[in-house]
């Protein structure tokens, strides 16, 4: 199954025609995975995900030195496998190194650096200098690409980073469109510049932040980050300390730390006009239905569709307000909640696909969500428009045997339907929630 998979995302690399490379931010893995085994599972599906619905390179955090600690990230054992997977499938992997180190923190570093160049690894991502040259040491081979959390924001950063060896920068977050243009022009032409166009922001300067660290004990700049920006605030008065103001006239507060997450699927002509190279979707924590569906919008963009086609794809999956964040001037805010707004669940994956009666197919998926006899399915193909389908003979698969079902209900058990065409293996099949602030 594998192997299919792998051979289906290489076919598709070797079809489309490259503009902007498309990068994905592989988000940490997801919470229900338990123990090592099924973290590298978890990991692979996201990996396949990625390279399958578009993306040319997959980031990723081993279990130190990057800043997603609360997750549960890959160990140096399974990173041999998970990057052999991606580089079959024709995805580069980098590394995230990007926390801030102190001395006590490096004495394992280079065996660490000697790992990942052991398993293959493309490219180190990180903001430390001394990280970054304890990685030249010890894994040569490895490129060198700068985080974001560096601060980059003019073209003399960029330039002593470059003297120091790296070949990629990830601009700094409050960077303008002109402002990368001006940079492109001042670095040399081998100095990739790579910059964030989806997902969440942090309201501290590229993420440096201290909020977390000052209320509850935990580094952001060591992966720790507890996201007190999204927490509600309200104003007291140090006379009268049984009294609380809301700092905005709302019954329940203010979120006045809370920021509006990132889009620039309508914008990214801008992007390459500018001189940007490569494009990078962040994906906190996210599943394979968020990485599947951003990546496959951005890929057909890139690929030259009309982003027009594909904004709508964009609203499916969860997010709070969008915004172009610092490119076009100030971002902004959204401070009188932190809702999220999903329009589809994520209620299948396709297992398999086989010729019926009468030009039907029976196709077996594995269920993530709740879905029902008579429901009509979208579903998420790569390289393919979205397609419908009303579910029909709808059948939980026990033992090889079917048996009828009224409702697919449990997690990540079989089941079976009719389908007027043909799916593929890991084809996403979501549903439109009748209410989109809850599941159907």
């Amino acid at each position: 199954a594998d192997d299919s998979r792998l051979a289906r995302a290489g076919e598709f690399h070797g079809q489309r025609q490259r503009g902007v490379r498309l990068a994905l931010l592989r988000g940490a893995i997801i919470a229900e995975a338990v123990g090592e085994h099924n973290v590298l599972l978890h990991a692979v599906v996201r990996c396949d995900a990625a390279a399958l619905y578009g993306a040319d390179a997959v980031y990723l955090a081993c279990d130190r030195f990057g800043l997603r600690a609360r997750a549960s990230n890959f160990s140096l054992e399974d990173l041999p496998r998970a990057v052999e997977l991606a580089h079959n499938a024709g995805a580069r992997v980098y590394v995230t190194c990007n926390a801030y180190a102190h001395d006590e923190d490096l004495a394992a570093l280079p065996e660490y650096a000697q790992a990942m160049e052991a398993a293959g690894v493309d490219a180190a991502i990180v903001s430390d200098l001394g990280v970054m040259s304890v990685v030249q040491q010890h894994a040569p081979s490895v490129a060198i690409h700068v985080s974001t959390q560096a601060s980059v924001s003019n073209a003399e950063a960029a330039l002593m980073w470059y003297r120091l060896g790296a070949r990629r920068v990830v601009c700094a977050r409050e960077m303008s469109v002109a402002e990368i243009a001006a940079m492109r022009k001042a670095i040399p032409s081998d100095m990739e510049i790579e910059v964030f166009v989806h997902g969440a922001m942090c309201m501290a300067i590229s993420g440096r932040c201290l909020i977390s660290d000052y209320l509850t004990g935990r580094h952001a700049n060591k992966g720790q980050c507890v996201q007190p920006c999204r927490w509600e605030y309200e104003l007291k008065e140090l006379s009268r300390p049984d009294q609380r103001f809301g700092i905005e006239e709302s019954d329940g507060g203010t979120y006045l730390l809370n920021s509006k997450d990132l889009n620039m699927l309508a914008h990214l002509d801008d992007l390459a006009a500018a001189g940007v190279s490569s494009v990078k979707i962040e994906g906190r924590v996210k599943k394979a239905f968020y990485v599947a569906t951003v990546v496959n919008a951005y890929r057909h963009v890139l690929d030259g569709e009309p982003s027009s086609l594909w904004e709508h794809e964009l609203e499916i999956i969860s997010h709070r307000p969008y915004s172009t964040g610092f490119y076009y001037g100030d971002a902004e805010q959204t401070t009188d909640n932190d809702i999220y707004v999903q329009l589809c669940d994520w209620v299948g994956e396709v297992v398999s696909s086989a010729a019926a009666e009468q030009g039907q197919w029976r196709v077996k998926a594995k269920c993530r969500n709740r879905f029902y006899e008579g429901d009509e399915l979208e579903v998420l193909s790569p390289h393919k428009p979205i397609r419908t389908i009303k579910v029909q003979g709808l059948a939980e698969v026990y033992d090889g045997a079917e048996v009828p079902s009224e409702v697919a209900c449990k997690a990540m058990a079989p089941y079976a339907f009719t389908s007027s065409f043909e799916l593929e293996p890991q084809d996403i099949l979501r549903v439109r929630r009748k209410d989109p602030s809850k599941k159907n």
